[in-house]
């Protein structure tokens, strides 16, 4: 069952490797690949966290705030990035068997989409994040931008 601690595993420093489809929905298999780090911090006394990720070599930095609804056992997950400095609409869901999914609808250039994202492989020192678009309500999906972490050796838990 998905609780506060679902995303304990991310608190600390990071290097990211990236893999992004710049132009999603258009059959493109060009993918951009760069390299990011990530620092996670609790917020809220255990409530939330927030994530900053800086990509030098792409020229943006972002963020995520995580919340976790009690009543509804789910979490919200709200990203930003200084390409355009607006909070996105938030996707929520809840992890099962150590796998966190997440959904939302959106528009994305003009046209309806469900947006994934999932946390999965989490260790202790790695995990994997995906971004995913579906233009028919889930019957397909696209994987856009997927993310693997590997912990900062300075910031191995004890």
């Amino acid at each position: 069952m998905s609780g506060t601690t679902d995303f304990d595993f991310l608190v600390g420093s990071w290097d990211v490797a990236n893999r992004r489809l710049p132009k999603p929905l258009t059959d493109s298999q060009d993918w951009d690949e760069f390299r990011s780090t990530s620092q996670c911090r609790g917020v809220l006394d255990g409530a939330g966290n927030l994530d900053e990720i800086s990509a030098p070599d792409r020229g943006f930095s972002a963020l995520t705030l995580r919340l976790f609804d009690p009543e509804r056992k789910e979490w919200s997950l709200y990203w930003a990035s200084s390409r355009d400095g607006c909070l996105q609409p938030p996707v929520t869901g809840r992890f099962a068997e150590g796998t966190g999914t997440f959904y939302s609808r959106e528009i994305y250039n003009g046209t309806a989409i469900t947006v994934r994202f999932i946390w999965s492989g989490i260790t202790s020192d790695s995990a994997r994040w995906e971004q995913a678009f579906s233009t028919d309500d889930g019957k397909t999906w696209e994987t856009n931008w997927i993310m693997n972490f590997t912990r900062r050796r300075s910031d191995t838990p004890t």
